[in-house]
């Protein structure tokens, strides 16, 4: 069983949408031309966000480069206690497209004693190589979020649709977390039209079915302004 997988490039289209509520956005999509039907359960993920000591990711969000990087770990269900199946994940954005190269890691604790050992007992695996141990450990935390997620296919298995709602961020770092300085958002719902890149030009048809603005929208971004602005 292969401990990293590499994801190939594929498009990813962003729509922040506050005028319609959760249930609409998916009412939307059922009855949208391409057919969408939902393929998995709805599932809780959870992301602790790292960022160098200037916040280089953060800024390069906030000034538009077209070559960035998100270094982040991730797993699915309950947000605190014993996180048991947590991934390393490298989200490398070039252009437009987008890929993702994912580490499995050791189970780890999040709780209010949270500190870099945690980090790097998770890190503490033979697949990892040495350069991205030592990256990572070189990097802070700066972001703690959560979201629950929904999953839609095309009927001609070109198109995948994610709905992201309850968007809620917490500031994280090495020492002194309370996680007390929780923030939703109950209004916000983000859904991402994802497909390769070969069907540029039928994405372009899928998109303007929806009565949404396509919107350059980073949670990452938006959740380290809402917990520290």
């Amino acid at each position: 069983m292969s401990l990293i997988q590499s994801e190939p490039l594929r498009y990813e289209r962003k729509f922040l949408i506050t005028d319609y509520s959760q249930a609409d956005v998916a009412q939307l999509i059922k009855f949208h031309p391409a057919c969408f039907t939902e393929i998995f359960h709805k599932r809780t993920i959870n992301n602790i966000y790292f960022d160098t000591l200037g916040m280089t990711n953060y800024f390069d969000n906030v000034e538009g480069e077209k070559n960035r990087i998100k270094v982040r770990m991730r797993w699915y269900g309950n947000l605190f206690g014993n996180i048991q199946s947590p991934t390393l994940e490298y989200k490398i954005k070039k252009g437009l497209l987008g890929n993702k190269v994912s580490y499995v890691l050791n189970p780890f604790v999040l709780d209010t004693d949270f500190d870099k050992n945690q980090i790097s007992q998770a890190l503490d695996r033979d697949s990892i190589p040495l350069s991205v141990k030592e990256e990572v450990l070189s990097l802070k935390p700066t972001l703690l979020n959560s979201y629950i997620r929904s999953y839609y296919l095309s009927a001609d298995k070109k198109f995948r649709i994610t709905i992201d709602h309850q968007l809620t961020y917490y500031k994280i770092a090495y020492s002194g977390n309370t996680f007390l300085n929780k923030k939703t958002d109950f209004n916000a719902t983000v859904l991402e039209l994802k497909y390769d890149s070969v069907y540029e030009e039928e994405a372009k048809e899928v998109g303007s079915a929806f009565p949404f603005m396509l919107t350059k929208n980073s949670k990452y971004l938006q959740g380290l302004e809402r917990v520290f602005l």
